[in-house]
């Protein structure tokens, strides 16, 4: 099966649960099950090639520009982690079937899950490091979704909120880590950059690329100082808590350390960052599970426990240490899950995870007391368990390493947790199982029907079959995975028996397994020692850090944010100014190569034109009807001057906005006061001028220093010259970069276009929708004069209707090959409708309108995308245009573009986007007793009465002002 299918495939079966979960919740956990079950298939499949050391691949460009690559490979680390993903995923699938409850939205539940899982299986085989963080961000955002599932819980807000933003902070500082990397290999596939370990190892960055891989790595795997999101996110459903926290999420930072590790391993800063920070949280882990009273919470601490164990052999640098990593991933996923699962149903049955209130429960759960008995002793570490094997394997590794010139350090502190970590397994077992029943459970326990106890059922008999055969069973993947983390072709000798002899490691493991027993017997006195030693809590300092982070922030926002476009724009102004004066004097600018050209007098009288308006415009700028008419002054010289400076289609595009523009102010202008208010203090109006003089003559300088100097290097724009008809097959240059080059930024601007339209839309609703709308409804009409609709506007907007649509027509089918496109037609076309508004009114035009101007920027953008996707059916990539030349008898050569498609769509969506925004204005406006049913103000129909009564229509006013005089 394909690497991309295996990724997909839990993304797209997310769908199904929560759509099948009308038809039952069998329904809906089969559809989940099948989907994992299919994806393990689909890997399985790749496994005698994997097994055989070959390394599948999946390749797809997706964005090479940016070195963005859809890229999958399926190697023994990928496997193994998939594996885990994909297996323990379909058993916790089982096992939440039957543990949530009714009132729990199970359909939601598993499409949370799937989407988790697709992101997980996404890292493991990521060939790109972008992409791999592109799904780590999936995992925090799902894992997110899952932990606070039970919404009705505080815990399990706040547990899911503190995940997010430990992770999510750590994800931030891997993705700066990720970038570094790709820069000094100089890839971002992980293909390449695991071939460049000299190069990295030697670059001045790979400290700081370092620090910062291993910020995701540590936050995401919950070592120390981040271990503390871990046991909080225990708020979760015991399913999420047996998958996210011990086979999936929190091993996502373990698989990036072994994926990293044949370039990032190896040296002094490896070591003593990643060895003692693992060997710190296995201590720290340990100690801290015996003192939880919480089943999950004993479990979340011993899984930080673990968890830094396996980042302590990882960090220890050695081929036979990343090995038992290997081995010890693979241990604690069994028993682990298991046990997590086994807390879940004594929860289930007994209502309660207090450990105080529990014992005796062997007696009353036989079923559930083996499963959790079996997986704690392997947990423990008690042969012939899988457990023992791999934590023996550990307390050798450490034997053999120095830690700042001590030989006793490492393995000292790794017995220390070895032995807590005895203590807390034999307390698991002890305390909820064995004992004298009790009278005052909370709820009376049972062992659940198999669908609850089978999936740690069949974990439970991998652990004893692990251990009892782990060369048999595992021994293929282990290896074919330690090569995979190591780089090698050959690993060292390893054996993955029990028995080896008398050796040191043996006699640690002795004392670890006895002194277990003794700590559980001291345990009351422990506890009451650990509960009167002062410590710090560490929800209380991440709720203290967030505190005064967001009061930072608040202060900051306060003092920058206060919603004065003036301060915003001062800032702005002023920081780019800084920046271009640092850049100026810092940089180097030869002599001027070009002569300046002579001024004619003509664009003089214009430039003087536009700089009187400009400085009008802020002198008068209160009064906001003279400003829009200098605002149309500059708009008419810019145009002028693109004409004058060979810009024929900037010249058309900038008359036309500017008369839409002017139209769209005034009916806004329609709604606001004649002039505005003095808000500026002399001060301020001080500043602003002097960063608007400041900025200005840094604008002019920079253009006149590009336009007085020759460039040594080829432009865009020669390309663009060079290539418009040969590849885009016309000669109008700026049409040929917005259908083709370029085509794609178009496609975005028509689509932000018809947004902004609807969102003007959208508010207009919401208004009118209010109290608004019986204002306007129930105001008292405004006078109007005596001919609103006046005859001659009306006639010669019905005269230049067509005449304008003709323009339209021909600009937007000369536009490829001469001044024009779908963009200006689509303006011109526009103010040609909006001069039967201004003529005949809102209302009237309103009832004439056949096509909803929402369906007019949805065809467009619609048109523009199937064009686009057209390219895909040659081959070439998405909006790619294609032409060609056509002969049809009588008529001479002419040429087609699949261009003039996609600019059909531009013009479409460009009218209906600027007729939805001005109809939306308009509307305010809008007044019952101002809709007439007539283009003008003659009424046909009083006419003909008034003639068939004999009388003078022009005199009837005045007669009948006579008769009334003579009645009075």
């Amino acid at each position: 099966m394909s690497l991309f299918l295996i990724a997909a495939l839990p993304f797209l079966g997310a769908v199904f649960p929560a759509l099948l979960i009308r038809a039952g919740r069998n329904v809906s956990a089969a559809s989940a099950g099948s989907v994992t079950l299919l994806a393990l298939i689909g890997l399985l499949v790749n496994a005698p090639a994997v097994f055989r050391g070959e390394v599948i691949t999946a390749r797809l460009d997706w964005l090479p520009g940016l070195g963005l690559n859809a890229n999958f490979m399926l190697d023994g680390l990928g496997f193994l982690f998939a594996g885990l993903i994909l297996g323990i995923g379909l058993l916790i699938i089982i096992y939440a079937r039957y543990y949530l409850s009714r009132e729990d939205a199970m359909g939601q539940f598993y499409s949370y899950l799937l989407l988790f899982q697709g992101a997980m299986v996404g890292i493991v085989l990521s060939d790109n490091i972008l992409l791999l963080l592109v799904f780590w961000e999936l995992t925090s955002l799902s894992s997110f979704l899952l932990i606070g599932y039970w919404k009705h819980l505080p815990a399990g807000r706040q547990g899911a909120r503190m995940a997010l933003a430990v992770t999510g902070s750590g994800g931030l500082a891997m993705i700066g880590g990720m970038l570094i990397l790709g820069q000094i290999a100089g890839s971002y596939d992980l293909s390449v950059i695991l071939q460049q370990k000299d190069l990295i190892q030697s670059s001045p960055l790979y400290l700081p690329a370092l620090i910062l891989i291993l910020l995701g790595c540590f936050t995401k795997s919950a070592q120390f100082p981040f271990h503390f999101w871990l046991p909080h996110a225990m708020a979760a459903p015991t399913p999420v808590s047996a998958y996210l926290h011990s086979a999936t999420m929190v091993k996502a930072g373990l698989f990036l350390m072994a994926r990293m590790w044949p370039v990032l391993a190896g040296t002094p800063e490896w070591f003593y960052i990643v060895a003692t920070t693992g060997l710190v949280t296995m201590v720290l882990g340990a100690v801290i599970a015996l003192f939880k009273d919480d089943l999950k919470a004993l479990l979340a601490f011993s899984t930080v426990s673990h968890l830094g164990l396996i980042t302590m052999l990882l960090g220890f640098g050695t081929q036979l240490a990343a090995l038992t990593a290997v081995f010890h991933i693979i241990n604690h996923a069994t028993f682990k899950a298991a046990l997590f699962m086994s807390a879940g149903i004594v929860d289930h049955e007994t209502h309660t995870r207090d450990i105080k209130r529990l014992g005796g429960l062997r007696h009353l759960m036989p079923v559930t007391f083996t499963i959790a008995t079996i997986a704690s002793l392997s947990m423990a570490g008690l042969p012939p368990l899988n457990g023992f094997l791999s934590k023996e394997m550990m307390l050798v590794e450490t034997t053999e390493t120095v830690w700042l010139n001590s030989h006793y350090l490492v393995p000292g502190l790794a017995l220390l947790g070895a032995l807590f970590s005895a203590a807390y397994s034999y307390r698991y077992i002890a305390h909820v199982f064995l004992g004298p029943k009790r009278d005052d459970y909370p709820a009376t326990p049972h062992d659940p029907g198999p669908g609850m106890w089978l999936s740690p059922a069949i974990l439970v008999v991998l652990v004893v079959a692990i251990g009892l055969f782990s060369k048999a069973i595992v021994g293929p993947l282990v290896e074919v995975a330690a090569k995979a983390v190591t780089g090698s072709e050959k690993l060292p000798y390893y054996s993955l028996k029990i028995w080896h002899g008398f050796t040191p490691a043996l006699y640690m493991s002795i004392v670890a397994v006895l002194g277990g027993v003794l700590l559980l017997a001291l345990h009351p006195r422990l506890e009451r020692i650990w509960n009167a030693l002062p410590r710090p809590e560490a929800k209380q300092i991440f709720d203290a850090v967030i505190g005064a982070c967001t009061a930072a922030s608040n202060r900051i926002t306060d003092l920058l944010h206060n919603g004065a476009v003036t301060r915003y724009a001062a800032i702005f102004v002023a920081f780019t100014l800084g920046i271009a004066f640092y850049a100026y004097s810092t940089g180097s600018m030869g002599a001027p190569t070009r002569e300046l050209l002579p001024v004619p007098p003509l664009p003089m009288v214009g430039w003087v034109c536009l700089v009187g308006a400009t400085i009008s415009m802020v002198a008068f700028h209160r009064n906001r009807l003279l400003v829009l008419v200098l605002v149309g002054v500059v708009g008419l010289v810019v145009s002028l001057a693109f004409n004058y400076l060979s810009a024929p289609d900037l010249a058309l595009t900038q008359i036309s906005v500017e008369v839409v523009t002017i139209i769209l102010l005034l009916l806004a202008l329609n709604f606001m006061p004649k002039e505005s208010p003095v808000e500026s203090s002399p001060t301020r109006r001080l500043r602003d001028g002097g960063l608007a003089i400041l900025g200005g003559i840094g604008v002019g300088g920079l253009l006149f220093a590009l336009l007085t100097r020759d460039f040594a290097f080829p432009t865009i724009s020669d390309f663009h010259l060079a290539n418009s008809y040969k590849g885009g097959g016309g000669t109008n240059v700026v049409n040929v970069i917005l259908v083709d080059f370029r085509g794609f930024d178009t496609f975005g601007e028509i689509i932000v276009l018809g947004i902004a339209a609807l969102v003007i839309f959208a508010l207009t609703e919401a208004v009118l929708s209010s109290r608004v709308r019986a204002y306007l409804l129930n105001r008292k009409p405004v006078p109007q004069a005596g001919d609103a609709h006046p005859l001659m506007m009306v006639v010669a907007t019905r005269v230049m209707m067509p005449i304008a649509l003709m323009v339209a027509a021909y600009i937007f089918f000369r536009g490829h090959n001469l001044p024009g496109g779908g963009f200006i037609a689509g303006l011109v076309a526009a103010i040609a409708v909006v001069m039967q508004y201004m003529a005949s009114g809102f209302g009237w035009a309103v009832e004439r309108q056949r096509y909803p101007y929402h369906g007019i920027i949805g065809s467009g953008v619609l048109i523009a995308a199937v064009t686009g996707m057209g390219a895909w059916f040659n081959g070439v990539p998405f909006l790619t245009s294609d032409f060609g030349y056509v002969h049809l008898p009588p008529l001479e050569e002419f040429e087609l573009a699949t261009a003039m498609a996609f600019d059909l769509g531009v013009f479409l969506a460009v009218v209906g986007a600027v007729m939805l925004a001005l109809e939306s204005l308009s509307r305010f406006a809008w007044q019952p007793g101002m809709v007439s049913e007539h283009p003008m103000d003659i009424d046909p129909a009083r006419d003909e009465a008034a003639e068939a009564d004999g009388k003078d229509t022009a005199q009837g006013p005045d007669k009948t002002k006579d008769q009334e005089e003579k009645e009075a």
